[in-house]
């Protein structure tokens, strides 16, 4: 049993997190994984759980919140008539089996390669978020075979590896081919689902090698559970925030945490 002296900070990092997550969830939309992942890499660092597999910790925890935020976000959607079932039936097979691939490369790469990666992706969607147009498109509608599962697979792929579900990619993925933003909102949060159901099964058989106090597999219960608890409750809280307030300057301001985090992140990697 760890020390309640270790246990203490760990919990007040874990509530401080899950609250800031649903907070800037609600208020911006963009998925929790995003602000998890770093938020846990550095919170287990600076509480001193280190190891070589700190990063699969970190990216396997957030899966596990997006599996339980994702259903609730979907069904919510799914009662507003949102979500488009055919994007979700046909993309879903893709999404699942390169989510699955994208694990499995989890799990048997560094820590620092997952860093290299997430760190490389965060900061093109903050550069997305910034300087992104709505007028911007690819095409006039959602794309038929090969280009579905090329797309639909690099999205699985990368979202496993990275430990978020399909706002990140999704949403800015369904824009660009026409499709409304409050539809591609919705229908992404189903992504969320199909991506992280089976990441969450792959990161449950890795065993890690020093984790923090009660890891299943690569997932942290105490950060899975006090995290999804938090979010519920504090998620209501940013969408209020973003109909009494204009989210732009918002949203441009995380854009730019966003790429700041990355390139530290990507700092880290490099040993500066």
């Amino acid at each position: 049993m760890p020390e309640l002296s270790l246990l203490l900070p760990m919990l007040a990092a874990l509530l401080l997190i899950g609250a800031v997550a649903g907070v800037v969830g609600g208020l911006l939309g963009v998925g929790g994984g995003i602000v998890l992942v770093p938020a846990f890499f550095y919170a287990f660092g600076a509480l001193g759980y280190g190891g070589g597999q700190l990063m699969q910790v970190c990216v396997a925890t957030s899966m596990a919140t997006i599996v339980v935020t994702s259903l609730r976000s979907v069904s919510s959607h799914n009662r507003k008539g949102a979500v488009d079932w055919t994007v979700l039936r046909t993309w879903g097979p893709m999404l699942a089996g390169a989510a699955a691939i994208g694990t499995f490369t989890a799990t048997r790469v560094s820590s620092t390669t997952l860093q290299a990666v997430f760190g490389v992706l965060a900061g093109l969607a903050g550069l997305w978020m910034a300087f992104g147009r709505d007028s911007w498109r690819l095409g006039d509608r959602m794309p038929d075979q090969p280009v579905r599962s090329l797309l639909a697979g690099a999205v699985g792929f990368f979202s496993a590896m990275m430990g978020i579900g399909g706002g990140t990619f999704g949403v800015p993925l369904m824009t660009l081919y026409a499709m409304p933003i409050h539809r591609a909102v919705a229908t992404a949060s189903g992504f969320g689902v199909v991506i992280a159901v089976p990441a969450v099964l792959g990161f449950l058989l890795l065993p890690v090698a020093e984790p923090p106090p009660w890891t299943l597999g690569a997932i942290n219960l105490p950060a899975f559970l006090v995290v999804i608890g938090t979010t519920l409750m504090t998620t209501p809280l940013g969408v209020r925030l973003a109909h009494a307030m204009n989210p732009k300057p918002l949203k441009r301001a995380f854009a730019l945490f966003l790429t700041l985090v990355a390139l530290n992140m990507l700092r880290k990697v490099l040993g500066w």
